[in-house]
């Protein structure tokens, strides 16, 4: 295999897949990154054995088609450290070591053989949806701030795609709970297009997440009955799903909320940061005392000391004292779209519903704390 390629091409390539393939692996070939070159591209596949990155790269030369694996960690090393826009020669000596040239340097890389490497079965053939990367990315962005790290319950441990109905509309609706926190997302599809309900894991959300980043291109999701499949461009992020059962979330979300507590966005987020410098672990409780046209937040904590402030707000009940995880709180502050918060609240025990004016869409359910 011989082939030349710009630093920058495959730079990019590498970077995406560094969050797919594990440093310490039990199988070394896992830690490698399967390059492949054949008709005039540029094959990228790297693999934990759950998840698999697949990029082709047009702009290559190639002068002998071939392939090899290498280290994913140690290739991506080298490109980073080499001058940007550098043409490099890659030339496999034999099917255990690979040869890097660039103008000033020099590398010889240890290969393990492509045939070593896992194979994947394709075997997409649902319907295809396709979204704006935009719509996606915030469908994520919005639900993975509750995902669960308690691998007890591990259906908990990722996010719930699945399908909705609303006034005579599907949704694809994204849902992540901790059992704490809950967090709900939905974008709307073709009525009638059928999509498998599947949980997906953590890690992939965070990748996809990351993919949609660096793309400007639409994305196209494809599901089987254990696998998922995004589609961006030439690149593909093909994933297990997580085997359980998601519970029914719609019965912890409050109906009767009837409490509703307006504030501007920024001011509570600067109000609890600051609030809770005092407390050194960050585990102590925000409390929030909410009054007709203010709330005042109070940390106390054992160790270090306690904070109090007061900020305006709109409130048309009876005086409320109420607590949370403050991190819980910021989470939810941090991807609402209005400038303000609209708290929807019952008392100081039930379940708390918040709301986005900008994005109807979507929804939040917080546990208060016992301080």
């Amino acid at each position: 295999m011989q082939f030349s390629i710009k630093r920058d091409a495959l730079l990019k390539s590498m970077n995406l897949l560094q969050g797919v393939v594990e440093k310490k692996n039990t199988l070394p070939i896992l830690s490698n990154v399967l390059i492949e070159a054949k008709e005039k591209k540029l094959i990228i596949v790297a693999t934990d054995l759950d998840l698999v990155f697949y990029d082709e790269i047009s702009e290559v030369k190639i002068e002998k088609e071939g392939s090899t694996t290498t280290s994913a960690t140690i290739l991506y090393d080298i490109l980073r450290k080499i001058s940007s826009n550098s043409e490099i020669k890659f030339d496999l000596k034999n099917e255990n070591k690979i040869n890097l040239i660039t103008d000033s340097s020099d590398f010889n890389l240890l290969c393990l053989p492509a045939d070593n490497f896992p194979n994947f079965a394709n075997d997409f053939n649902s319907e295809e949806f396709t979204f704006n990367k935009s719509k996606i990315l915030s469908l994520m962005n919005k639900s993975k701030i509750s995902i669960s790290s308690d691998d007890t319950r591990h259906y908990l441990n990722g996010i719930f795609l699945h399908t909705t109905e609303t006034d005579n509309k599907d949704y694809l609706t994204a849902v992540a709970t901790d059992s704490h926190r809950l967090s709900s997302s939905s974008i709307e599809i073709e009525k009638g297009k059928k999509f498998n309900s599947i949980i997906l894991p953590k890690k992939t959300v965070f990748q996809i997440c990351n993919l949609l980043q660096e793309t400007e291109e639409k994305v196209i999701i494809q599901t089987s009955d254990n696998k998922i499949q995004f589609k961006l461009g030439k690149t593909k992020l093909i994933s297990k799903v997580i085997d359980g059962k998601f519970p029914d979330y719609k019965k912890v979300v409050p109906t009767e909320n009837s409490k509703s507590l307006s504030v501007v966005c920024k001011d509570f987020v600067d109000s609890i940061e600051r609030v809770t410098t005092v407390s050194l672990d960050r585990k102590e409780g925000v409390k929030l005392v909410i009054n007709k046209d203010n709330i005042k937040f109070s940390v106390n904590s054992t160790n270090s000391g306690e904070g109090n402030e007061v900020i305006k707000a709109n409130y048309g009940a009876d005086e409320l004292t109420i607590s949370f995880n403050s991190k819980y709180l910021l989470d939810i502050a941090s991807v609402i779209e209005d400038k303000n918060l609209k708290i929807n609240l019952k008392d100081a025990v039930s379940p708390v519903l918040i709301e986005d004016n900008a994005d109807k869409n979507s929804y939040y359910v917080i546990m208060p704390m016992k301080i």
